[in-house]
């Protein structure tokens, strides 16, 4: 059964890198009734940059196809978790 993520305020580097961690496809639906896979760098282009403001999504509904990547994204909505962005800051040190 797929759920259906209401993501807000997204800081775009950290949203790119989270969902280049998705296993499944994941999909951004617009207001306007459009449906994008954001797993394709190409609906990532187009679907962004005509929800953009600035570098921050203002609101997103996002649906997954994989529960693991609803953990995952979910995790970033509430948390502002980024996979592996722990371990980067760590080996920059």
């Amino acid at each position: 059964m797929e759920r259906f993520i209401v993501m807000h305020d997204i800081d775009m580097a950290d949203f790119m890198q989270t969902l280049d961690k998705c296993q499944g496809d994941v999909f951004l639906e617009t207001s306007e009734g459009d449906v994008l896979n954001l797993k394709s760098k190409l609906c990532q282009m187009m679907g962004i940059a005509n929800i953009m403001r600035g570098a921050i999504i203002q609101e997103a509904t996002l649906r997954c196809a994989n529960p693991e990547d609803e953990s995952l994204l979910f995790r970033f909505n509430l948390y502002k978790e980024v996979p592996g962005k722990a371990e980067e800051d760590d080996e920059d040190e």
